[in-house]
């Protein structure tokens, strides 16, 4: 039997370089997708971000990850770059112009005062009887033209202010029909126009991409899908045979957007419709997404469920991989009843309502496992709990790895996901739901559509009413007072095993074959 020498390339089945538009740190469905990608034999590099200093680089498994710094001066909206004649008729033209004018008509008020002061006080000082006749009269004038340039300038100031803010708000009347005007004439290729800032993103990855020499290009969510499919278009016209996957988390059209403005859907889902052909294969993360996507776009094929499972948990882990006890954390011990959240915070995601059901539940602790337990939301929370006198009993404690999540919640009680009502959040299993799971906790779920009936087809847990903090109350009472009788839903054959990330790297591994098969060092040039 031939055995490969010592020191020889492990055989590879092709170059993958993996897109995503954050910092890799907190997104585990990205780290889970490029090490597993990695362990499977492909050759991955991750490219993400860092929207301020250096880049950096380090591995992840047997993948590269390289944080690439983003410039967006493209991101500076139209008011911040021009004057806006028709939001503040007198507003001063961005830049250092009205701090210069009001430190100015300062600046003139103050000598008036101290001219007028020198007159009364050190008369010798400021010249002859003849100048200072003449500096009387000069002050009669200039006393009220100051104070009158001073008045002006302030007026200009606030509408410069005032313009710079709706321009970078972009809700106004003025927003909506630039809007509508560029969607018309431009239709999929109006986001040039709406958000040039995708720009930036291109300029950042594009060249990166093209000396990496990818056989695939797997692009997260929607601004990456632009990046991937003009780095595919390139290597294409330059004779190499590139495939593209794009991975939509989430659906565009019923994402609430980041920046609250009349330009920020319209430009990104036309970005999205105008590079959305060009994917060869397109991956999501549940059924009813992907039904969605593919009427949105007219795709050929339907979309690839890669769910945002968890890693299988480790039985026996090596001592090295010490786990914090979230119990510890919070301050309680192992009897007193714990319910957590864990993931990204946000008013649409009820933890407004959990900290509102607190009072109603007597004894009961809550925990928030947030990615910044220090950020504005989470204090405002912290505070509130207080002003309810229940502030002892509600904790911010951090995130842990990855791989280390499902242990970490195990120390709950119940696991809790009382998500309003948004689109995207009606036709996804998301992370937590799966992180739970394998924790074993028992769960609390609004009414969402999917997760709901799952929920109750499994019967793992309670389902209550959306944004309603009495239902919510009386499902987290229902769990605790008869905990087994959830968890034992855990116990069905199979149930757990599809819902692990070994299981979701599997089906991703099967369709980058499909894509680039028999790629190996000497398989492609």
């Amino acid at each position: 039997m031939e055995t490969q020498s010592a020191g020889a390339p492990r055989p590879r089945k092709g170059r993958v370089v993996m897109l995503v538009d954050n910092k890799v740190e907190g997104d585990s469905r990205v780290q889970k997708a490029a090490e597993s990608a990695a362990a499977a034999g492909w050759d991955v590099t991750l490219l993400g971000l860092v929207r301020s200093g250096n880049g950096r680089t380090w591995k992840l498994g047997d993948a590269d990850v390289r944080l690439l710094p983003l410039k967006t001066p493209l991101a500076k909206r139209h008011a911040e770059r021009h004057r806006s004649p028709l939001r503040r008729p007198l507003a001063y033209p961005p830049g250092p112009m009205s701090a210069y004018r009001q430190q100015w008509a300062k600046a003139w008020r103050a000598d008036v005062a101290t001219r007028r002061a020198a007159l009364r006080v050190a008369p010798q000082a400021v010249g002859s009887p003849a100048f200072r006749t003449s500096e009387q009269a000069r002050l009669a004038l200039a006393g009220p033209a100051s104070k009158f340039m001073q008045k002006w300038i302030g007026l200009r100031a606030r509408q410069t202010r005032q313009a710079q803010k709706a321009g970078r708000s972009l809700r106004g009347p003025i927003d909506r029909a630039f809007t509508a005007t560029w969607k018309a004439t431009k239709g999929k290729r109006a986001w040039r126009r709406l958000e040039p800032a995708l720009w930036d993103y291109e300029l950042t990855y594009g060249p990166v991409i093209d000396q990496l020499k990818p056989d695939l290009i797997h692009a997260n969510d929607f601004r990456m899908l632009g990046v991937g499919a003009r780095a595919t278009v390139r290597a294409r016209a330059k004779g190499r045979d590139v495939k593209l996957v794009w991975d939509a988390h989430e659906f565009l059209p019923g994402v609430r957007p980041w920046e609250d403005n009349a330009h920020w859907i319209p430009g990104n889902t036309a970005h999205e419709s105008e590079f959305a052909p060009y994917a060869d294969a397109v991956v999501t993360v549940s059924d009813g997404l992907g039904d969605l996507l593919r009427e949105r776009h007219g795709l050929k094929e339907q979309p690839t469920v890669v769910l945002n499972a968890p890693d299988r948990p480790v039985e026996n882990p090596a001592d090295d991989d010490e786990v914090p006890d979230l119990r510890a954390l919070c301050g309680i011990g192992p009897d007193v009843p714990l319910v957590v959240y864990s993931g990204s915070p946000g008013p649409q995601r009820g933890l407004g309502d959990m900290v509102e059901a607190l009072p109603k539940l007597d004894g009961v602790h809550m925990a928030f496992v947030v990615p910044a337990p220090a950020a504005g939301y989470i204090q405002g929370l912290l505070r509130r709990a207080e002003e309810l006198g229940v502030g002892d009993r509600l904790h911010a404690v951090p995130y842990v790895p990855h791989w280390q999540v499902v242990r970490f919640l195990s120390a709950a009680n119940v696991g809790c996901i009382p998500i309003h009502h948004w689109p995207n959040h009606e036709i996804a299993l998301i992370t937590k739901f799966f992180e739970y799971s394998h924790a074993r906790l028992p769960l609390v779920v609004s009414d969402v559509k999917t997760m709901s009936e799952v929920t109750r087809s499994t019967g793992q847990g309670e389902v209550c009413t959306a944004e309603d903090v009495d239902d919510l109350v009386r499902a987290i009472k229902a769990v605790l007072a008869d905990p087994e009788r959830y968890t034992a839903a855990y116990d069905k054959p199979g149930l757990l095993d599809t819902w692990t990330w070994e299981a979701q790297a599997e089906v991703l591994d099967g369709l980058y074959t499909r894509l680039v098969p028999g790629t190996t060092p000497g398989a492609r040039a």
